[in-house]
């Protein structure tokens, strides 16, 4: 009888204790600024899209 007891608590114990497991993650924010080389290329790009059509503006 007693071995019958301890083996109901044993399997009592190990159902109540489960495992949880929570993982939380934070957004990633990335800011970005132009560099001086990026406006330079799309001053280039301004100067010879109106270079090909004057009367674009």
């Amino acid at each position: 009888m007693k071995q019958i007891l301890f083996a109901a608590c044993v399997a009592a114990t190990l159902c109540a204790c489960t495992p949880t497991i929570r993982v939380e993650v934070a957004p990633i924010n990335i800011y970005a600024k132009l560099d001086a080389d990026v406006r330079v290329r799309l001053d280039k790009e301004v100067q010879s899209a109106i270079a090909k059509n004057p009367d674009l503006f």
